[in-house]
């Protein structure tokens, strides 16, 4: 587990302090991350350790947001009918004509703001891997606009 602790702290840090911008705390969500993951070290299949640790943090992550977040009243014109916008579904509808490795791409880069390295950890690739397969997905995703206009 030291080992562990060791090779993916920076990676575990980085990931959390991107999300937070908080240094302190995203050193004691890191923390967290670790006692986690060393309380179930024996439920790990022994798949990749990066994506096994971020995948606990990002379960960290949500739990402290969740956690934080105040019980909001909403006053009643809050509620009142916005204008319809189709622009999120047409570019709903156009990402699902994508191949799924191409819409997971997309979305982990641009959706959940994940950086190359930590979805090539996911993935088990490289990161000049997963930035040639994002190159390619945003290029289908062009053609597919260009179609679709």
């Amino acid at each position: 587990m030291e080992e562990l602790f060791r090779a993916h702290w920076p990676l575990v840090f980085g990931y959390l302090m991107r999300r937070t911008r908080d240094r302190e705390l995203a050193a004691d969500l890191a923390q967290e991350t670790f006692l986690r993951a060393t309380r179930s070290f024996l439920g790990w299949r022994g798949s990749s350790a990066a994506a096994w640790l971020l995948a606990i943090a990002r379960n960290v992550l949500v739990d402290a947001v969740r956690l934080k977040r105040p019980d909001v009243q909403l006053d009643e014109s809050v509620l009142a009918p916005v204008e319809d916008d189709h622009e999120p579904i047409l570019a709903r509808e156009q990402l699902a004509r994508l191949p799924e490795r191409d819409r997971t791409l997309l979305l982990l880069i641009h959706g959940h703001g994940y950086s190359h390295a930590e979805v090539a950890a996911m993935s088990g690739s490289t990161p000049a891997a997963v930035r040639t397969a994002i190159y390619r997905a945003r290029q289908r995703a062009r053609e597919i606009l260009k179609e679709s206009m």
